[in-house]
Order: C-alpha cells, then sequence, then structure tokens
C-alpha cells in the first residue's frame, strides 16, 4: 500500500532522536513531534508512538555518569525514565486534545496462552476509542530472557499485531547507505528495498549511540518482520519530524522496505 493511502501507522523514535547526549530529554524536538503526530491524528491516521528513552532519560535524571550495565541499575534507570517519558507525552498530546495510553509489553506477555490475542485486543479498544497507545519495553522488569532487546524489534511486532499500513523508524541518520556515512565518504543513500537479504543485513554496522541499544542490523531485522507481514517500513531522520508529513504525502524520504507481494 501506498503510504499516503495508509490508514494505520506505527511510529518508533530512537533514543538518540529524543535525546541530548546527557541523556536528558531534547524537548525542543520532542514537542515538534507531538504537534506532528497529533495534526497527522487529526487527519484521521490511527497512530501507535513506539518510544524507546526510558533507561537514557532515568540516566539524566538521576545523574549518573553513565548507562548501568547491570540489569538491576537498567532496570532501576528503566522505572525512573519511564515516569518522566510518559509524563512528557502525556503534558503534549494533551495540549492537542489527544489522549495517550501507556503499554508496557515483554515477550513473555506475548508468549503466553492468548497473549498475542490479548495484545491485539487491548490495541484495538485503544484504537477504536480515540487513544494513542504510547508502547515501550518493559524495561523494569524484563529481564535477556524475556526482552524484546530493542524497540526496532518491538515496533516491527505491534505493527504486525495491528496489521499497520506502514511502520515508520525515525532515528538519527536519513536512512539505509551503501555503506556506514560517518566512516565511508562515498556511501549513498538506499532509497528503495525490496527484499532484506543475507547480503543486505552484512552492509548494516554496529549499534549507534551509547544511550540507546540499536543500529542498523535491528532495523533490518525489523524491517524482515514489518515487510513478511504485509507492512511497509520506513527509515527517515528523526531529526526532522516534519519529514513525516511529506513521507505520508507519497514524496521521496529517507529509505523504503517494501512489503512482502504475497502479503500485502
Amino acid at each position: 500500500m501506498e503510504i499516503q493511502n495508509a490508514h494505520r501507522v506505527v511510529v518508533k523514535v530512537g533514543t538518540s532522536t529524543l535525546t541530548h547526549k546527557t541523556g536528558h530529554i531534547n524537548i525542543r524536538l520532542m514537542e515538534r513531534l507531538v504537534k506532528v503526530l497529533a495534526d497527522l491524528k487529526n487527519q484521521g491516521l490511527e497512530l501507535v508512538l513506539v518510544t524507546s528513552g526510558a533507561i537514557g532519560v532515568g540516566v539524566g535524571k538521576l545523574g549518573l555518569p553513565s548507562r548501568p550495565s547491570d540489569i538491576p541499575g537498567k532496570q532501576a534507570a528503566a522505572a525512573v525514565g519511564q515516569c518522566e517519558l510518559m509524563y512528557l507525552y502525556d503534558k503534549y498530546f494533551s495540549e492537542y486534545n489527544h489522549t495517550v495510553a501507556q503499554v508496557l509489553l515483554t515477550r513473555y506477555s506475548l508468549a503466553k496462552e492468548d497473549g498475542e490475542e490479548n495484545v491485539h485486543n487491548t490495541f484495538e479498544a485503544l484504537l477504536r476509542m480515540g487513544a494513542i497507545p504510547v508502547v515501550n519495553e518493559n524495561d523494569t522488569v524484563a529481564t535477556d530472557e524475556i526482552r524484546f532487546g530493542d524497540n526496532d524489534t518491538l515496533s516491527a511486532y505491534v505493527a504486525r499485531f495491528i496489521s499497520a499500513d506502514s511502520l515508520v523508524l525515525l532515528t538519527d541518520i536519513d536512512g539505509l547507505y551503501t555503506a556506514n556515512p560517518a566512516l565511508d565518504p562515498n556511501a549513498t543513500l538506499v532509497t528503495e528495498v525490496t527484499e532484506v537479504d543475507d547480503q543486505l543485513m552484512e552492509t548494516a554496522g554496529g549499534a549507534g549511540s551509547s544511550l540507546g541499544t540499536g543500529g542498523m542490523v535491528t532495523k533490518l531485522q525489523a524491517a524482515r518482520i514489518a515487510t513478511q507481514a504485509g507492512t511497509d517500513m520506513y527509515i527517515i531522520n528523526g531529526k526532522n519530524p516534519e519529514g513525516l508529513y511529506d513521507l505520508l504525502e507519497g514524496k521521496q524520504v529517507g529509505t523504503h522496505f517494501a512489503a512482502c507481494a504475497a502479503m500485502s
């Protein structure tokens, strides 16, 4: 489906987009993002926001020198940061008369009997009521055994659960490149991907910022999950949230991963 015809869209925003290098929230960018999403909601779109940043924000709010490396430390930072994130989302969306709902997930919640169905039903009810679900991994209780591991993967599963038309990943670069643009000046932007094969996976670099958990590899893994479920996926630069307008008007922005033909 062409994105300008999309009705249900999942938007994922990463830690490096939401926060400054200090770990504290980038308030100006967050306000711009919420304004754009609220406006798109006013246009009739059903939106789900998958947000990273809880641990990073918690690190900043607690005044820690760096991201904790131990699980209890990460969980404590997430507990503090999640409160701050939801407070801000609720505050900013309320200014545009929109209601948000917090949804925290782990793999365990989906692995239980009827788990996926229950999650699906919750999302459907929230969207039917006009709320904007704000989703994050439940880092406060999740351990390695029950983690999604990154919110790129989580957003792809959410897109699959709700049969989203499109998934948009807001990140700190313009899209997928032929090589790491930070290391190779000849790297060029790939605007269209029809298949996420092993060769493409090998071109992806490592993790991004010290505050986040994702990198291009996790975005390509998310693309596999989403496109195989019949959902188009896009990677665009989150430093310009207004790019969502251009994208949803059918203009070329970032990298488009086409949904598998058999599923779309």
